[in-house]
Parts: C-alpha cells; sequence; structure tokens
C-alpha cells in the first residue's frame, strides 16, 4: 500500500514520506538526492546560495557530544510552576534540583540552592526540567521535533524575523537542525559533524552546539543573517491534574466547576471548565447515564489510563459517583478538527502544514495500534486541535483492547459484512 500510495499523487507520495520513510537512494524530478529531512539545507561554502543537495558522507547517526564537566543529577527548571498538591514543589524558572527518584511522570527532587544546600524536597513534574549545563537546559533547544512542527513554532505569534530554534530531526540520520525564521518563512539548516567539529558552513567550525550558536547571533548564517531571539516556548501541560490524581482518577464533581459550552452531541455536552478554580480542562458530560453500564464505563476508564501519547487527548479525571457522568480531558483551545479545517485559520493553511496535522493523527492511531487497541469511531470531528497546530486523537473511549489475533478477525469479518451505507454513516 505504501509504495502503490508513494506512485501516487504528490500529496499521499509526501505524508507517506513523512510517515514511512524514504526509501534509499530514492530521486527526485531532477535527479538529485531527496533532502534528508524534507527541507534541511546544506551550506556551500558560498554565503549567497543555499543547496538542497546533500552529500551523503554526512548522513550518520549523530555522534554525542562531549560530556559536560561536573554532569551529574543536578537539574534546571525550565519554567515556573505552583504546586496543586502538599506534595508537591513550587519553583520558579531557573531553580536548581537534585533529582532523587525519575520514576513516572512526576520525580522526587530536592530543591537546592548554588552551594547545594538543600531547600525544600517534593515531587516536581519531569517535563519542567532539563538536566543543569546541557543543551536540554538552553532556551533554544526544542528535543526532538520535525520541520513541520518547527515550522509552525517559529511562524507563530511571539516570534519575529530571526526567531530560531534547534532540534532533533525525528530522521534517524539527520541529527541536529538549526531552524530559522527568515522572511516570513522557515529554513532548516543540518548541523553537520565529524570527529571533532559540528558546522554548518564549512569554513566555521565549532566545538559544541552552544559556540554554534553564539557564533551566529554575532555573525550572519547564509541567506538568513543573524540569529535573533529564540523561538518561544510553551509551558508544557502536566500529564496529571496534581501528583495525587495519579492513582486517584475517580474525583467527586465539587471540585470541578462547568464554564462554556463547547460543544454538544448525541451521547454528551462538552464545556470549558475549571478544577479547583486553578487548572483549565474539558468536561464532558454524558447524557444517556442510565443506559450507561457503569462496570464497562470503569473498565473504559482502566484501559485509557494506560493510554499516553502526544497525539492523544489526556484524560485527567471521571466523575461517576452519580450521575451525569463527567469525563475530564485535558483543554484543546482550538477545538473539532473538522471545524478547525472549515474555519478561516484552516482554509488558509498550506500543504505541508496539511500533511503534518495528518501525520500527527496517524502518529495517535499507530500508537493504538501497538497497545493492541482500536478507535472505533475515528473521524476528524474527533480530532482536536491546539497550539500550534498541534492535533490529537480524541474520544476513544470506545475502544476495546484486542486481547488476540482470532478477535481481531472476527472483528475485521464484522467490519467487511457492513454495507457501504454504514461504513460511510461511521466516518
Amino acid at each position: 500500500m505504501g509504495e502503490t500510495s508513494r506512485n501516487s499523487c504528490c500529496c499521499p507520495r509526501t505524508l507517506c514520506n513523512r510517515l514511512f520513510g524514504r526509501g534509499k537512494g530514492n530521486r527526485d524530478e531532477k535527479g538529485t538526492n531527496e533532502d534528508i529531512d524534507g527541507g534541511v539545507v546544506e551550506v556551500p561554502s558560498k554565503r549567497d546560495e543555499i543547496s538542497v543537495v546533500l552529500d551523503h558522507r554526512y548522513t550518520m547517526h549523530p555522534k554525542p557530544l562531549p560530556a559536560t564537566p561536573n554532569d551529574s543529577l543536578i537539574y534546571t527548571a525550565l519554567w515556573s510552576f505552583e504546586a496543586r498538591a502538599d506534595t508537591e514543589l513550587s519553583f520558579q524558572e531557573g531553580d536548581l534540583f537534585n533529582v532523587v527518584d525519575r520514576s513516572g511522570d512526576w520525580w522526587m527532587a530536592r530543591k537546592i540552592d548554588r552551594n547545594g544546600r538543600i531547600l525544600a524536597t517534593g515531587v516536581v513534574p519531569y517535563n519542567y526540567l532539563a538536566k543543569g549545563e546541557t543543551l536540554e537546559a538552553q532556551s533554544w533547544y526544542f528535543g526532538k521535533m520535525n520541520r513541520f512542527e518547527a515550522t509552525s513554532h517559529l511562524l507563530a505569534l511571539g516570534n519575529s524575523e530571526g526567531a530560531f530554534l534547534v532540534r532533533m530531526s525525528e530522521k534517524d540520520d539527520v541529527g541536529y537542525v538549526l531552524s530559522v525564521r527568515a522572511d516570513n518563512k522557515v529554513k532548516h539548516f543540518k548541523i553537520h559533524q565529524n570527529e571533532e567539529h559540528l558546522y554548518v558552513e564549512k569554513n566555521e567550525r565549532f566545538q559544541s552546539v552552544e559556540d554554534l550558536v553564539d557564533h551566529f547571533t554575532s555573525y550572519p548564517l547564509a541567506s538568513v543573517g543573524r540569529l535573533g531571539r529564540a523561538c518561544t516556548r510553551k509551558k508544557p501541560t502536566p500529564q496529571d491534574l496534581s501528583h495525587s490524581t495519579v492513582d486517584e482518577w475517580e474525583l467527586p464533581k465539587e471540585e470541578f466547576t462547568l464554564g462554556e459550552l463547547l460543544g454538544s452531541g448525541n451521547f454528551a455536552d462538552v464545556h470549558k471548565g475549571k478544577w479547583k478554580n486553578r487548572i483549565n480542562v474539558a468536561i464532558k458530560v454524558l447524557k444517556d447515564n442510565e443506559a450507561l453500564n457503569h462496570k464497562e464505563f470503569q473498565l473504559e476508564t482502566q484501559i485509557l489510563k494506560k493510554l499516553r501519547h502526544k497525539h492523544l487527548i489526556m484524560l485527567f479525571a471521571i466523575c461517576s459517583s452519580s450521575p451525569p457522568y463527567y469525563i475530564i480531558t485535558e483543554l484543546m483551545e482550538k477545538g473539532n478538527l473538522l471545524s478547525f479545517l472549515r474555519g478561516p485559520e484552516g482554509e488558509s493553511l498550506d500543504q505541508l502544514c496539511l500533511i503534518d496535522m495528518a501525520s500527527q493523527v496517524a502518529d495517535g492511531m499507530a500508537y493504538l495500534e501497538s497497545e493492541n487497541s482500536i478507535h472505533r469511531d475515528l473521524a476528524a470531528r474527533n480530532v482536536l486541535v491546539g497550539e500550534n497546530n498541534i492535533c490529537k486523537v480524541a474520544d476513544f473511549g470506545l475502544a476495546r483492547v484486542i486481547k488476540d489475533r482470532p478477535s481481531f478477525f472476527i472483528l475485521k469479518s464484522q467490519l467487511e459484512s457492513m454495507n457501504s451505507y454504514e461504513l460511510g454513516d461511521s466516518h
């Protein structure tokens, strides 16, 4: 199927390349090697040209950067955080931590001063910290990210000409990439690495990524000029409402406040809401509670607890002690994908952005498949959109775990027996 799609029009072929990877030795229409990050360019020695023809001598796995002296379990806070439970620590951006236990999404840590003295001990969200004095602690380093996400970040409000970020390409043979906003577009430069140096331009070599970035903030890089301010980085969402709710997903309704109605369907109304008047959430209020099997509902919750992926909506809690039942999830500000694409912002998206959004949905669905789960109702209305056009698959609460292959074939035969009207209606 993948090969068939690759031979069709450019949009499905590009999506297949994005999802399945390019075949070795593929050539474009002009006979040149395809760029290995779908837009990463190698800078030649002439500063006024940017070639998209990559030398395959450099398509290797990135070598590890030299170890930082005094590297230990000392971490730096990338953002401020306000504790939501007694076991948690509040902290400010730049605070230092000695991490004691790195298991799960909440780490046990000691907040320390510059002299290493312990100020407090408690749990902190892991995705707010980076190991101190390393690349991960730099404000401009965004970790593993594809070029579509990088472009979306850099073109977002708050970033201007020269905004930049460094990322690790999702393509294994690319390595580090410098992405820069220029002329309201984004250009991507592969950071090459040999035995001793890192470089973008062959005549200028550096000992570290930090040195490379420092240099190009003072001196121009190819056609983009000097680097400006680091790309604005959004504060992440903790994986749970708080550390106290990690294992306590059944919460009292009194802790939640219903707000604006975001949407209504046959089975539920969705509201914007708050948890303890502090945390924004989405609250799905189920309608036909009498027909709902409470035991099955609890079982589905147990399944959902185990499904964690960056392109699946996060389930925070449920309220099922009395009807109407609530399902509490993260809030995605731009609503469902169907309405988004029909609106002015969606209609203005170019082909590459649409391909990226489709690939995000496919990424989430591939994860469900890897967990032997099925969605049963995948549709644009059941995909939610957030900042930077991040897409997350939602409403997979009716999924069933496929415990063995025979049950899959039973399901497959049931699907094949459905007529075209039934199949069309389900989409």
